[in-house]
Parts: C-alpha cells; structure tokens; sequence
C-alpha cells in the first residue's frame, strides 16, 4: 500500500514563498510521476504541477506557470513543489497524488494514490 503525507503548508503573505513536501512509502515511488493538486473552498480539484518518474519531463498549469516549481528525489521518495510570488488565489488545501503511469499527466483520473492534503493560506 503506498502512502503519501503532505507537509510544508502553512500561512503566509501575498508575494512570499513556500515549499511543499511529499514523502512516499513503498519501494516503486521512482517508477511513476507523481503530481500535485489544489482545491479551493467551493471549487473543484484542479491540477497544479507533474513530474515525470525520472524529473526530466514537467507540466504546469498556466495559473503558477514560472511562479512554481516541481521536482523530486527519488533516493528520499519524496516530491517537492516549491512555490514562489503567492497570492491569494493560491490559497487552497494541496494535494500530492501518485500516478499510474510513468510520464508527467494533468488529469486527476490518472492519478490512484493521494495524501491527506495541507492548507496553504495567502493573505493579503
């Protein structure tokens, strides 16, 4: 069974940083992209940033498009997203998900194991 855990969220101000970390159980987190989610209050899921099992292949949504950055380390088992000049409309929990295949995807559906989430709050 894989197990995903979120951590790194928190509260900060429009235009500062944070760095979310995802830490995988199991032997085969080098196998498969993993990828990172967000929902907002009263708004549905939306994909955020992917990564390829290998880190040479990433996708973003055009939303945090040069403001966040994926990346990984298969020797820790842990994905990160680095998240840079945050606004308010950051603000959601986030979601690290494991796909099912091995290159970078967008779609929640091709995605089969997720974390718990963690909020990340910008104010104003």
């Amino acid at each position: 069974q894989v197990q995903l855990v979120e951590s790194g969220g928190g509260l900060v101000q429009a235009g500062g940083s944070l760095r979310l970390s995802c830490a995988a159980s199991g032997r085969t987190f080098s196998s498969y992209a993993m990828g990172w989610f967000r929902q907002a209050p009263g708004k549905e899921r939306e994909f955020v940033a992917a990564i390829s099992w290998s880190g040479g292949s990433t996708d973003y949504a055009d939303s945090v498009k040069g403001r966040f950055t994926i990346s990984r380390d298969n020797a820790k088992n842990t994905v990160y997203l680095q998240m840079n000049s945050l606004t308010t409309e950051d603000t959601a929990v986030y979601y690290c998900a494991r796909s099912a295949y091995s290159g970078a995807r967008t779609s929640s559906t091709d995605y089969n194991y997720w974390g718990q989430g963690t909020q990340v709050t910008v104010s104003s």
